[in-house]
């Protein structure tokens, strides 16, 4: 199944087959299974074996659907992020409305956390993960933002959510993610002679929480709103 067959099944275009016997499952069936697979086990374990087991079907039978782990992965993803929010009736103006979206998108990736990982690069997208950016778009549109920054509050968002989302998400840090040594780290630098002073300082103390997340979306909107000022339309509400 090809990129362009993908679009069309996503977004509804593709018929049902006629031929063969009257089918006992479908799409959103396949993408249940696989998303079960997936939350439990890792989106690496899904396959179209598995998820033909867990249906109690062969995998040939899933062709008749989903004819490559591109678009398995595809309508996985379509189910596991759901419909997207409607933000209109959110108090607190534009800064309500995107601090709620980012709220919402982090409860998702908390629910299936391999759907960080599987949403990068060019693939297909569908109704769902179109509505996602449109309401973010949504949330910056008629407030003062030329097209150019629009684009790239959302982009801002987008950037931190996955920075913070989980350490594996956003990279390796000389530190755990309760901001405590990472002690094997830590022997090694000392067997050599390094010092760093100002990690040493950061990892002292008490853990921290694991949540990076108000602190940096708070100064990502700070700044949208100090920009909107200084070109004199308007604040956060």
């Amino acid at each position: 199944m090809g990129r362009q067959e993908t679009l069309e099944l996503l977004w509804g275009l593709r018929a049902a087959p006629k031929r063969g016997p009257k089918a006992a499952f479908g799409v959103a069936d396949v993408a249940a299974a696989a998303v079960e697979i997936a939350d439990s086990d890792g989106v690496g374990a899904v396959s179209m074996e598995q998820v033909a087991a867990r249906l109690g079907y062969t995998k040939m039978s899933l062709y008749r659907y989903v004819d490559s782990k591109a678009a398995l992965l595809a309508v996985m993803i379509e189910l596991a992020i759901g419909e997207p929010p409607d933000l209109s009736r959110v108090r607190g103006g534009w800064r309500g409305q995107a601090r709620r979206w980012c709220e919402l998108m982090w409860q998702t990736w908390d629910r299936h956390p391999w759907v960080p990982h599987a949403t990068v690069g060019e693939r297909p997208v569908g109704p769902n993960e179109v509505g996602w950016s449109v309401a973010a778009l949504t949330t910056f549109t008629d407030i003062g933002l030329s097209r150019g920054d629009t684009v790239d509050a959302v982009a801002l968002l987008s950037g931190h959510l996955r920075n913070t989302y989980a350490v594996t998400a956003a990279g390796s840090q000389p530190w755990t993610d309760q901001v405590r040594p990472d002690e094997e780290l830590r022997d090694v630098m000392a067997r050599t002679g390094v010092s760093y002073p100002s990690l040493d300082q950061v990892v002292a103390g008490r853990p921290l929480s694991a949540d990076r997340r108000s602190f940096g979306l708070e100064r990502i909107l700070d700044g949208i709103e100090l920009h909107l000022q200084r070109e004199g339309v308007g604040a956060s509400v």
